[in-house]
């Protein structure tokens, strides 16, 4: 075959035409929805806004910021999540769906421990001091259930075609929950109350304490995440180990321990998720991990599978999506019930970004027997 005929592209087929169909109709909701929005921000007398909804009131400045730091905590909170789905995928390959559980086991192991505290009268006379201790608990009990996790289910399988440590995966996540239910019960548990200036709004732009906590400390993790993968030993392990297993371990790295701390880190990313949860939401349940979890997975997609600073703008991302989302888009064109439609947004922002960029945001990073 010449170069030329190599060269030729291939014939569109019914499907390549379906999608285009549906890239095109995306984008022009959202195009039309944002032009609704703004016209009903000008005027909610001018024809257009009239015919996209005439009961809209548009948003204040104040309720738009706080639609936008209400998303980047959320968001933040699942970029969190994301990394270790992210870590993992790029180290095995597969996707551990048993991820979103270990942040339910650091969301529970807070809430048992800030209620020891709590009734020891810690909580209310050392808050910082209380607060730092539940999350160094529940790092490590996160770390150790991802190790155990890998050790028990996942390491036997090992080599076996995927489907099977994806299976492994979802009974795992039913077992964690299940475990979850008989040692806690199946009622909602709630975290004790937080001090007043978690509560209060703080800067010019009015933001509440416990989003600002979720953030930096999210931003700090992110950091310490980056530092020890991009800058020490271990971290280099890793990124041999998720470039091709085999070579590394002729080189002397020992592939079982660097995918061991793969889990344990992604795991202590999912337990500092569940505290900041609990404090921002304060309320926990055997199936809290379920939701978080799935959207943190697509957040993982959103920004690039096996991609760490991917990961976290991907979870930024479906976290403003769904906050702005549905009172940005789909209220202006006079959807009733946008309050209930944050999750439909989620997944949305999922499909919209495979439909134009298949590999995320920022491309994917995949293990050596991925590649093509």
């Amino acid at each position: 075959m010449s170069r030329r005929a190599r060269s030729r592209k291939a014939p569109r087929t019914g499907v390549d035409w379906f999608l285009t169909f549906l890239r095109v109709a995306a984008l022009t909701v959202v195009a039309v929805g944002l032009l609704a929005f703004i016209a009903q921000e000008i005027s909610t007398d001018n024809p257009f806004a009239r015919w996209a909804n005439p009961d809209a009131t548009g948003l204040t400045g104040a309720q738009f910021r706080g639609l936008i730091v209400s998303g980047i905590a959320q968001g933040a909170m699942y970029g969190l999540i994301a990394l270790g789905y992210s870590m993992v995928y790029g180290v095995l390959g597969f996707i551990n769906f048993a991820h979103g559980e270990v942040f339910m086991v650091g969301a529970m192991t807070g809430m048992i421990t800030s209620n020891k505290l709590a009734d020891a009268g810690y909580w209310e006379s050392n808050f910082i001091g209380s607060l730092v201790l539940i999350v160094v608990v529940s790092v490590i009990v996160c770390s150790l259930t991802a190790v155990i996790m890998e050790r028990v289910a996942y390491r036997p399988l090992r080599g076996s075609p995927r489907l099977i440590p994806l299976i492994t995966s979802i009974g795992v996540s039913f077992f964690l929950q299940n475990a979850s239910v008989v040692l806690l019960g199946p009622a909602a548990k709630a975290y004790p109350d937080v001090p007043d200036w978690l509560k209060s709004k703080h800067t010019f732009l009015g933001i509440e304490g416990a989003r600002i906590l979720v953030i930096l400390v999210a931003a700090a993790s992110m950091i310490c995440l980056w530092y020890l993968v991009e800058r020490t030993k271990s971290g280099r392990a890793m990124r041999a180990v998720a470039e091709d297993a085999e070579i590394a371990e002729l080189m002397g790295i020992d592939v079982n321990r660097t995918i061991v701390k793969v889990f344990a880190l992604g795991g202590a990313m999912a337990g500092m998720a569940g505290i900041l949860w609990g404090i921002l939401f304060r309320s926990v349940i055997h199936t809290t991990g379920f939701l978080p979890g799935i959207k943190a997975f697509s957040a993982a997609v959103v920004g690039g599978i096996g991609h760490l600073g991917g990961a976290m703008a991907g979870g930024l991302s479906i976290g403003v999506a769904e906050s702005v989302g549905p009172l940005l888009i789909l209220e202006p064109l006079g959807v009733s019930g946008v309050s209930q439609l944050r999750d439909a947004v989620a997944f949305a922002v999922l499909i919209g970004v495979l439909l134009l960029r298949p590999s995320g945001l920022f491309g994917e990073r995949l293990p050596s027997e991925d590649r093509t």
